[in-house]
C-alpha cells in the first residue's frame, strides 16, 4: 500500500511539486457541522513539464478547482479515486498544459460532517453550557479532512487564514492572530508547518496571560484553575532555549480542551492543545507542557519526513522534556522520569501492543497500516532512552548537547529520516578518534528494528524510584494484618511517586489478596479517591479490573466516560475486553459515548474491543 515515494501514507506527488505557502477563507457551519469555503495553495515544480498534481483528501466535496493566471482564473479537470480505510482517497488535477516552475491552484470545497480531523460539540456538551464548540486535531494524518493537501510531514508551508464564525465565541489557530472583527478573525503563520500541524478552534474561549509570550485559554469556568496550573510555562521556555536554542515562534500560548481530546498535549504552533485531566490542582501533571513546549523544536522545527520515524519527533521530545525537568528540580527527577517513562513502555508492550509486537520496533513499517493504527509510547519512551544511552556513552550532557543543538540548527525547517540524524551523529562524533570505539559500538540494528524493550537500560539514578517499590513490595506481597503495621506507612509519596507506585503495582504478576477490602484499604490509606489527578485514578480503577470487582464497574466507567484521552481509555478498554463477564458491559457503554470520542479515539477502542465493525472510526 506504500503510495508515494516519500510517504506510505499520503497519495501526493511531493517529489515532483511541494506546497509552499496556502491561503485559506472558511466559513464555520456549526448549524451542518462543516467548514466550507476555499484553500488557494501556492506550488513550487520540483520537476519540468509536469500534467499532474495528486493531493490527499478524506470525505471532502469538490466543488471546484482553478489555475491561476496572469489572465485571470482557469478552472481545471480533476477527479477523485476511490478509497483506502485510515488513508483517504486521491484527489487528481489535471493540468492544462505542460507545467515548470510555480502556480498557484484555488479549490472550492466544504468538509464532511464525518471529518476525522474536526470535532464538533453541542452546547450541553461544553462546561458552560450555551455555546457550540469545534476543535481539530490533524495528526497524524487527518488534515486531509479539512483541506485538500500533501498530507505528509515532509511537505511544509506558511499560511494566512480568514476565518468567519458566529459572533459570539472566539476563533483560533495555529498560527498569530493578526486581525479580528465581529465574526471573522484573520491569522498568519510565517514559519513553515507541516500539515499535522494545522489547527482550528472555536467555543466562548477566554485567556490570561501567563508568561511574556504566553496566555492560557480556556472556557470561563476554568480559566483561573487552568493559569494557577501552568504557571510554570515561561520557566519551561526558559529552559528549553538553553537546550534546543532560539524559540522561533513568536508566541506559546496553551489552550485547555474539551474532554473529548484524546491526547494529553498537541503542539499546535503558537497553541498548544492540552487535555484537561493535567488539572490536577498540584502541577503535578504540568511536566506534559514542558514536552510540548520541547516539540517547538524537535517535531514543528525539525520534523519526521514521515511517521515511520516518528521516534524523530517524540523520543527527542520526551528527551528534551527529561532535561527540562532536570534543569528544574535536579537530575534525579529527571532519572525518575525516565524511569517512570520505562515502566508505562513495559505496560505498553504488555497490554496494548501484546499482539503485535512487530510495533514496538523504534522504526516501524507502515506499508500496510495508517499511523493512528501504531500510535503508542514506544517511539516516545524506547526514543528517548536510545538518546539518553547515546549521551551517556559519549561523555555526557556537557559533549552531548553541543551536537543536539547542532542538530537542530542544521535541519530546522525540514522534514528528516532516520538515516540523517545517523550520518550526523556518525560526522560529529568521528572527528574525535577516540570516539571511533564508540560509534562502533552502537548496535543501530537493534535499537531500531528490535522489538521490545530498548536492549540498553542506562544506569539511571534510582534514588527516589525505590520508595515506590518498597511500596509496591508491601502491598503485593502481604496480606491486609502486616500491611497496616508497616512503617511504610508513615513514609509520603509525591504524586509522581504514587503513579509510579501504582504503575509497578499493576506490573506485578500476583498481588496477594487483591480483594475489595485490600483496595479500599489502599485507597484510604494514599487518598486515592480524593485525588484530582487523572494519572493516579486512572491507574487505581485498573485494580478494581485486575480484582474483578463487578460491584466496581461503575467507577471504572464513571472515570472511562470522564475523559476520551486515549492514554487512558484504550488500556481500560482492553483489559476490560479480556475479562469475560465485563466486556458485553464494555461494548454496551462505547457504543454509548463514541460519538463524543474524536475518530482516532472510536477507531482504536473499537479494535482494542475486537469489534470486526470499525466504521465509527471513520477514514483517516
Amino acid at each position: 500500500m506504500r503510495l508515494s515515494p516519500l510517504d506510505p501514507s499520503s497519495y501526493s506527488n511531493a517529489h515532483e511539486l511541494i506546497i509552499r505557502h496556502v491561503d485559506l477563507d472558511w466559513t464555520v457551519n456549526f448549524d451542518k457541522s462543516t467548514i466550507s469555503g476555499t484553500a488557494t495553495l501556492q506550488f513550487k515544480l520540483l520537476k519540468a513539464d509536469l500534467q499532474e498534481i495528486f493531493l490527499d483528501v478524506s470525505d471532502i466535496s469538490v466543488s471546484s478547482v482553478a489555475i491561476q493566471t496572469s489572465a485571470g482564473e482557469v478552472p481545471l479537470d480533476w477527479d477523485i479515486g476511490g478509497t483506502i480505510p485510515n488513508i483517504g482517497s486521491k484527489l487528481t488535477l489535471y493540468l492544462p498544459t505542460k507545467t515548470s516552475g510555480e502556480l498557484t491552484v484555488v479549490i472550492g470545497y466544504e468538509t464532511s460532517p464525518k471529518a476525522s480531523a474536526l470535532q464538533w460539540l453541542t452546547p450541553e456538551q461544553t462546561f458552560g453550557k450555551n455555546h457550540p464548540y469545534l476543535f481539530s486535531q490533524c495528526q497524524a494524518i487527518h488534515a486531509r479532512s479539512i483541506l485538500p493537501c500533501q498530507d505528509t510531514p515532509a511537505v511544509k508551508f506558511t499560511y494566512n487564514a480568514t476565518l468567519h464564525h458566529p459572533t459570539d465565541v472566539t476563533g483560533l489557530m495555529s498560527a498569530i492572530k493578526i486581525d479580528s472583527q465581529s465574526g471573522i478573525s484573520k491569522f498568519q503563520q510565517k514559519t513553515p508547518i507541516p500539515s499535522y500541524l494545522l489547527a482550528i478552534v472555536v467555543g466562548a474561549l477566554v485567556s490570561k496571560p501567563i508568561g511574556p509570550i504566553s496566555s492560557v485559554w480556556a472556557e470561563q469556568e476554568q480559566i483561573d484553575e487552568a493559569a494557577e496550573e501552568f504557571s510554570q510555562t515561561a520557566d519551561f521556555i526558559a529552559k528549553a532555549e538553553e537546550i534546543c536554542g532560539p524559540y522561533v515562534w513568536e508566541r506559546y500560548d496553551l489552550l485547555v480542551m474539551p474532554p473529548s481530546f484524546p491526547f494529553g498535549g498537541m503542539e499546535n504552533p503558537c497553541l498548544t492543545f492540552v487535555t484537561p485531566t493535567l488539572l490536577a490542582g498540584d502541577k503535578s501533571l504540568a511536566t506534559v507542557v514542558a514536552h510540548e513546549i520541547a516539540h517547538s523544536w524537535t517535531g514543528n522545527l525539525v520534523t519526521n519526513r514521515n511517521f515511520e520515524h516518528f521516534w524523530l519527533n517524540e523520543g527527542f521530545t520526551v528527551f528534551v522534556e527529561g532535561k527540562i525537568v532536570g534543569r528544574l528540580s535536579g537530575n534525579a527527577s529527571r532519572d525518575f522520569h525516565a524511569l517512570h517513562g520505562l515502566s508505562e513502555l513495559t505496560d505498553c508492550i504488555k497490554t496494548q501492543l501484546a499482539d503485535t509486537p512487530e510495533l514496538t520496533r523504534l522504526v516501524v513499517d507502515l506499508t500496510e497500516l495508517g499511523p493512528d493504527d501504531a500510535f503508542s509510547t514506544v517511539p516516545y519512551m524506547k526514543g528517548s532512552t536510545f538518546l539518553r544511552y547515546l549521551e551517556d556513552l559519549f561523555g555526557g550532557p556537557a559533549v552531548f548537547e553541543p551536537f543536539f543543538r547542532a542538530y537542530l540548527d542544521r535541519f530546522k525547517y525540514q522534514s528528516v529520516l532516520t538515516n540523517d540524524f545517523k550520518q550526523m551523529l556518525y560526522d560529529w562524533f568521528i572527528k574525535d578518534p577516540a570516539n571511533e570505539v564508540l560509534l562502533e559500538r552502537i548496535n543501530w540494528d537493534t535499537w531500531l528494528f528490535g522489538e521490545g524493550m530498548p536492549p540498553v537500560i542506562p544506569n539511571y539514578d534510582r534514588s527516589l524510584l525505590e520508595a515506590c517499590q518498597s511500596h509496591a513490595n508491601l502491598w503485593a506481597e502481604n496480606e491486609l494484618d502486616v500491611i497496616k503495621d508497616s512503617p511504610l506507612l508513615k513514609q509520603t509519596l509525591t504524586s509522581v511517586q504514587l503513579i509510579e507506585f501504582l504503575a509497578q503495582l499493576l506490573e506485578r504478576k500476583t498481588i496477594v489478596g487483591l480483594t475489595a477490602e485490600k483496595i479500599d484499604l489502599l485507597a484510604s490509606t494514599y487518598g486515592l479517591r480524593v485525588s484530582r489527578n487523572a494519572e493516579i485514578r486512572f491507574r487505581f480503577v485498573r485494580l478494581y479490573i485486575r480484582a474483578r470487582l463487578m460491584d466496581r464497574m461503575e467507577e471504572i466507567l464513571a472515570f472511562l466516560n470522564s475523559n476520551f484521552r486515549m492514554k487512558f481509555v484504550r488500556p481500560i478498554y482492553k483489559e476490560l475486553a479480556g475479562w469475560a463477564a465485563a466486556k458485553p458491559i464494555a461494548i454496551e457503554n462505547y457504543n454509548r459515548v463514541k460519538d463524543q470520542m474524536m475518530t482516532v479515539c472510536a477507531y482504536t477502542v473499537a479494535k482494542d474491543l475486537g469489534l470486526s465493525d470499525t466504521s465509527s472510526g471513520g477514514t483517516a
